[in-house]
């Protein structure tokens, strides 16, 4: 087995200084900012960003990763809940608030689920895995459509945190979110109109 040094002091200093800058540089301009204005930003040369991120994608997945086993957590925890529906809800608007912190990373965090060959697969793969269970459960109890897909789930919130973000003010994800809910509830759950009939 390959022995792994440990990082020398300046080399340590480095990275730290490049995801501090890509942290900031990624929730200025988004997941396209520049990787050579970032490793400016950070005091070192663009082949020193290189040495220990070989690829954007390796930067955005250093920085992501902890944040989406996060998600994968939180999944598995909400499965206590009491309302399956609920817990599924919080646990997209969760990942909604975590996915929207940097312009463009719904898009690549949706096409990373389909790309096996992509840095972030592994963490959104399981992030998804963990997710499906809570879908499945509220399937099981009568409280989701049973048409739905966990697939079919993410993509809606991929949509809502996009559209969200050119609604005036602050939320405007958690209120698509919530109006898209409403339409995924199973029939027997969806809440009827002020003076609608019983039956």
């Amino acid at each position: 087995m390959t022995e792994v040094k440990p990082m020398r002091a300046d080399a340590r200093r480095n990275y730290e200084r490049l995801l501090e800058e890509a942290q900031r540089a990624f929730a200025e301009h988004g997941v396209e900012a520049s990787l050579e204005d970032i490793a400016r930003r950070a005091g070192v040369g663009i082949g020193t960003l290189y040495r220990h991120f070989p690829t954007r994608e390796a930067l955005l997945e250093t920085l992501l990763r902890a944040r989406f086993d996060a998600q994968a957590e939180r999944a598995r925890a909400l499965l206590a809940h009491a309302e399956p529906l609920a817990a599924l809800q919080a646990w997209l608007s969760g990942l909604g608030d975590a996915t929207g912190t940097f312009r463009g990373l719904v898009e690549l965090t949706a096409d990373a689920l389909s790309d096996e060959s992509s840095r972030l697969y592994a963490s959104c793969h399981a992030m998804r895995e963990a997710g499906s269970h809570l879908v499945e459960r509220a399937k099981r109890e009568g409280e989701l459509r049973p048409d739905v897909t966990t697939d079919e789930l993410l993509l809606l919130l991929h949509a809502a945190s996009w559209a969200g973000g050119h609604l005036p003010g602050p939320g405007g994800m958690q209120r698509l979110l919530a109006l898209v809910f409403e339409g995924l509830r199973a029939s027997e759950h969806r809440e009827k109109p002020a003076g609608a009939p019983a039956g």
